[in-house]
């Protein structure tokens, strides 16, 4: 594996073929990242797949199944580091070596400690050539989500909110329907069908009553989180019984009444996670707690207190804000009610700022500049 690396615009062009299949299983693979492989032989694709779930064959094993014979000699473009151990499907690295392939173009090791270079040496003590950096900064933005939990133990938070230009959440008087157009609206579901887990605050719940489901067709309902450290939700509040195939957690604290924790209990597919502080609900040892359970990406979706809190943590990832072309005035809430600089040095900044305005309102995206690292200082991703 040789320090510089040339590349050629062939392997930039395959790189990104195996890119475009690891993301056609976005938010399906979760805790696993997503990845892409290509096998190439004499200059044809005689291969390719990608890792459509955990606990299913990863993309190295369904490109081979495709190339049989034909990845004799061949060259392996694969999106992350092949694995080197056995968990629920056998080595990837192993079945490259087997095949009898030449060469494998990596575009970036794998952060799992089970992996961490295993991989790539595995391949070199066999007699591969490879070669490892090619796009890696897109496959990094590509498996952003499993990168922060792989190295963390922290899910990857976004926080999506629709606005007014005028900063407001909703008016004065509390109305909110609709702050965005009904394309901002439909892009919102989107973001629900990729999450693990949505969340709100149980001001969001009293306020809204929302159902907190994916609508899009085919679409998949994420576990619905509220944050409610007095157990305050009501008891016939939507959130609770709004979808058969995910969970309703709600999670308290010492707080809260213990009767109507019972009563929430013994509802269908509701879980009460208690948390012995006296109001406030740990947000860290919350998250940490859903990525125990394999939910990695994390959407937030309401509540500007709330918000205020993971964001003075560095517990907020990334920012999904639709702006409205619109003002409203007032004191109405803002998403980030919760948080406060007091000076504008203060001010948490955005990086990787992206603007788009297909859905007809001003919609911004960015990554939060005080949240966790994900790789140790000096790292060239992120």
């Amino acid at each position: 594996m040789n320090e510089e690396t040339v590349f050629t615009p062939s392997d930039r062009e395959y790189m990104q073929r195996a890119l475009r299949l690891a993301r056609q299983a976005e938010g399906r693979t979760g805790p696993n990242p997503m990845v892409g492989c290509v096998i190439v032989r004499d200059g044809e694709i005689v291969g390719e797949g990608f890792h459509h779930k955990a606990g299913t064959p990863h993309a190295e094993l369904h490109a081979l199944a495709a190339a049989e014979n034909r990845a004799q000699g061949a060259t392996a473009y694969v999106t992350l580091e092949p694995c080197s151990h056995y968990g629920r499907t056998p080595p990837c690295a192993d079945a490259l070596i087997r095949a009898g392939l030449q060469k494998v173009v990596i575009a970036m090791p794998d952060p799992n400690p089970l992996v961490a270079g295993r991989g790539i040496e595995r391949l070199l003590e066999a007699g591969l050539d490879v070669k490892v950096g090619l796009m890696a900064d897109e496959a990094g933005r590509l498996n952003e989500v499993f990168l922060k939990s792989i190295v963390t133990g922290l899910p990857f938070v976004t926080y999506k909110s629709a606005l007014t230009l005028d900063g407001r959440i909703s008016t004065e008087s509390g109305d909110s329907r609709w702050v965005s157009s009904p394309q901002s609206r439909e892009a919102s579901q989107r973001l629900r069908n990729l999450a693990d887990v949505i969340m709100v605050g149980s001001g969001t719940v009293r306020q809204d009553n929302p159902r907190l489901t994916c609508r899009l067709p085919g679409g998949r309902d994420p576990v619905r989180l509220v944050v409610d450290g007095t157990l305050s939700l009501p008891e016939d509040a939507q959130v609770l019984s709004s979808s058969p195939s995910a969970p309703c957690i709600i999670a308290t604290t010492a707080a809260a009444s213990r009767d109507k924790a019972e009563r929430l209990r013994r509802l269908r597919a509701v879980e009460v996670w208690l948390y012995e502080t006296s109001r406030y609900v740990p947000l860290e040892t919350l998250l940490r707690d859903l990525a125990a359970r394999g939910w990695t990406a994390v959407l937030l979706e309401g509540g500007g207190g709330l918000a205020g809190q993971l964001l003075t943590g560095g517990l907020l990832d990334k920012i999904e804000f639709f702006l409205a072309p619109k003002f409203v005035g007032g004191n109405g809430p803002s998403p980030f009610s919760g948080f406060t600089a007091a000076r504008m040095s203060d001010a948490v900044h955005l990086t990787g700022i992206e603007v788009s305005r297909e859905t007809g309102d001003i919609h911004v995206t960015g990554y939060v500049s005080n949240r966790r690292e994900h790789f140790p200082p000096g790292n060239p991703l992120f």
